[in-house]
C-alpha cells in the first residue's frame, strides 16, 4: 500500500501538488529559536567536493510557491553505483534557501519522501515547518525513476481506468483476471524501464541521497523522512552513519517486514481503523443516518459496496473504486467527516455523479507513474514469495479477520510475482553508529504500524521515540498536535532528544488530538468532492 508524503513540481514548472492541510498547523506551531549548526556541517572535504557532480540551480519557473523563491536543478548520478563511470541518470532536486541573516543560518535539511514512488520536490517548500526552515536551506528531491527525475518510469497509463475488477477474488475467473492484469503490468514495466528496473532499490536511493550531499558540499546533513522516507533514512544511516547530523523519521517502516509481511500487517491495522471510523459514524447517527451501532454502519457500507458489482455508479465506481474512496478512513482521522458525508449521500440520497466526483477527487490518478515506481522499489528491494499459492493462502487467511483492505493491498503488490527487474538483498538496518535521530510514531497508525517505530528505535540506540498515543492519522508531524510539533521543532532547533528510557517503549509521549465532532459550532465545513482543496489534500497519498 502506497504511503503519503510526496508532492510534485516540474523542473522549470510550478508546484502543482501539495500535501495535507494539516501542514499549515505544523508551520504555525514550530515557532522556536534555532541553534547553530555543528561546525562540521557546513562544508565537505576538499577531495569529495572536487569529485562531486554539480547542480545547476535555476528558478523553478511559474508562480513560485508562496513567494519562497524555489530553485530547481538536475543532478547526474550513476545508474549503477557499481559502475560509477558508466551510464548516468538525473535526479530532480529543489531548494528553498534560508531567509535569515548569515549569523543565524543553521545549515541544510534534506527531505526524504514517502511512497515508494512519491515525488518529493515540494519537501523543500510547503512541506516543512517554516519558522524552523527560515534558518535552514531545505532540499527536496524526486527519487530515481520518479516525477521530474530522468528517466521517470511509466508502464501503462490506462491501468487504472475504471471500473476495474472487484478486488476480492470471489471466483477463480476473477482471480485469474487479476493475475493476468498483474503479469501484463509487470511485463509492460520491463519493456518501459529497461536497465533502470535493476537499480530502483532503497539502497540506490540512499546512495543518491549521499550524492546530493556531496553535490551540496556538505560533510554531514540533516534529514527529515516521512513514511517510506523513514526507510530511506534507516538505510542511509546504516550505510553512511558518519554523514548524519540530525534526523527526524516520522511513521516508521518496520525493517523486519520489508515488504511482503509489511503488507499483511497493514491489512490488520486498516481493519481496526475502519472499525474505529464505523464506530465514530454510529456515534453521530443523528447527523449521518447510517446506523446507531458499529455493526449496523459496517453492514450498510458493505451492502453499498455489493450493489456496485452489477451496476457501477455512473459507469465508473464499482466495488474496487468504492474501496479506493474509503481507504482514507484508515489514513487520516481529519477526513472522517468528509468520508461520512460521501457515504451518507450514497445511501440516503443516491447520486452517481457525486460518487464519481468523490472517486476522482480522492483517488483516480492521471497516470501510473507513482504505482510503477512503487512496484519498482518494492519488487526489487527483496525477493517476494514466488508461488501464487503462498500469496493466496496468506491473503485469504488475513481476509477472514481483515476483509476491508486485504485484497486491495494484495493486487497493489501482485506485479512483484512477475517482476522482471533484478532482485536485491535488503540492507540489514543497523543504526548503532548514528549519533542522533528522533523517531515519531502514532500508536494506531495503519500504514506504518507502531511496531515499526519501536523496532527502528531498537536498531538506533542513540535515538529516541516520540509517540502520539491513540492517533490513527498517518504521518504525525503534520496533523497539528502542538505537543508533537513543538517537540520536533525543538529537536531541529537544539538537537536535544528526549531522555532514552529502558526497555521496549517510547521515550516521550503526546496524547492524540480529539476525534472530529461534526456537530461542534467550529466544525470545519466538509470539502466538496472535486474541489481543489480535496484534490490537493489527496493527490500525494495514493498511486
Amino acid at each position: 500500500m502506497l504511503d503519503p508524503g510526496g508532492c510534485h513540481v516540474a523542473v522549470g514548472g510550478i508546484v502543482d501538488r501539495k500535501i495535507v492541510k494539516g501542514l499549515a498547523l505544523f508551520i504555525t506551531a514550530a515557532t522556536v529559536a534555532v541553534a547553530p549548526a555543528a561546525s562540521g556541517a557546513a562544508a565537505g572535504t576538499e577531495a569529495e567536493t572536487a569529485r562531486a557532480a554539480r547542480i545547476a540551480w535555476e528558478p523553478c519557473g511559474g508562480p513560485e510557491p508562496h513567494g519562497t523563491g524555489a530553485e530547481c536543478g538536475l543532478l547526474d548520478v550513476p545508474l549503477d553505483y557499481g559502475k560509477p563511470n558508466g551510464r548516468k541518470i538525473q535526479i530532480a532536486v529543489s531548494r528553498i534557501r534560508s531567509t535569515v541573516v548569515a549569523k543565524d543560518y543553521r545549515g541544510v535539511i534534506l527531505g526524504l519522501p514517502g511512497g515508494p514512488g512519491n515525488p518529493g520536490l515540494c519537501t523543500s517548500s510547503d512541506c516543512v515547518p517554516t519558522a524552523v526552515g527560515a534558518a535552514y536551506d531545505w532540499i527536496g528531491f524526486d527519487p530515481r525513476g520518479v516525477g521530474s527525475s530522468v528517466p521517470a518510469l511509466s508502464c501503462d497509463s490506462e491501468y487504472f481506468d475504471p471500473p476495474r475488477p472487484e478486488y476480492v477474488p470471489l471466483s477463480r475467473d476473477l482471480e485469474r483476471t487479476w493475475l493476468r492484469r498483474s503479469k501484463s503490468y509487470a511485463h509492460a514495466c520491463g519493456a518501459a524501464g529497461g536497465a533502470l528496473l535493476d537499480h530502483m532499490t532503497t539502497r540506490d536511493t540512499a546512495m543518491d541521497v549521499d550524492s546530493i550531499r556531496k553535490a551540496l558540499g556538505l560533510d554531514r546533513i540533516n534529514l527529515y523522512g516521512i513514511s517510506y522516507g523513514t526507510y530511506i533514512g534507516q538505510v542511509y544511516g546504516t550505510l553512511y552513519p558518519e554523514r548524519v547530523r540530525r534526523m527526524v523519521l516520522d511513521s516508521n517502516i518496520d525493517p523486519r517486514k520489508v515488504w511482503y509481511q509489511a503488507a499483511l500487517a497493514q491489512d490488520v491495522n486498516f481493519e481496526r481503523n475502519l472499525r474505529l471510523w464505523f464506530t465514530w459514524v454510529a456515534r453521530f447517527d443523528d447527523v449521518y443516518h447510517l446506523g446507531r451501532t458499529t455493526d449496523q454502519v459496517r453492514h450498510r457500507w458493505y451492502a453499498e459496496r455489493s450493489k456496485l458489482r452489477t451496476a457501477p455508479a455512473g459507469g465508473v465506481v464499482g466495488p474496487a473504486e468504492f474501496t479506493d474512496i474509503f481507504i482514507y478512513a484508515g489514513y487520516f482521522q481529519f477526513m472522517w467527516p468528509t468520508l461520512a458525508e460521501w457515504f451518507a449521500s450514497s445511501v440516503n440520497d443516491p447520486d452517481a455523479e457525486l460518487l464519481v466526483e468523490a472517486y476522482e477527487s480522492s483517488f483516480r490518478p492521471a497516470d501510473d507513474k507513482v504505482f510503477a515506481a512503487f512496484n519498482a522499489v518494492q519488487c526489487t528491494d527483496v525477493r517476494w514469495p514466488r508461488s501464487w499459492h503462498t500469496w493466496r493462502r496468506d491473503n485469504w487467511r488475513t481476509f477472514r479477520s481483515a476483509p476491508f483492505a486485504t485484497w486491495y493491498n494484495a493486487w497493489s503488490n501482485a506485479p512483484c510475482l512477475f517482476w522482471p527487474g533484478r532482485v536485491s538483498e535488503p540492507v540489514k538496518v543497523d543504526g548503532a553508529k548514528v549519533r542522533s535521530v528522533l523517531f515519531v510514531g502514532g500508536t494506531l497508525d495503519a500504514v506504518t504500524p507502531f511496531e515499526g517505530s519501536l523496532e527502528a528505535r531498537r536498531r538506533f540506540p542513540n535515538g529516541s521515540l516520540l509517540a502520539e498515543v491513540g492517533q490513527t492519522t498517518h504521518v504525525n508531524s503534520f496533523n497539528g498536535n502542538p505537543c508533537l510539533t513543538s517537540a520536533i521543532a525543538d529537536y531541529l532547533a537544539t538537537g536535544k532528544l528526549p531522555p532514552r528510557k529502558p526497555g521496549n517503549q517510547p521515550d516521550a509521549t503526546c496524547q492524540a488530538l480529539p476525534q472530529p465532532d461534526p456537530t461542534a459550532p467550529s466544525a470545519r465545513t466538509t470539502m466538496p468532492a472535486g474541489s481543489p482543496a480535496m484534490r490537493a489534500l489527496l493527490s500525494a497519498v495514493r498511486r
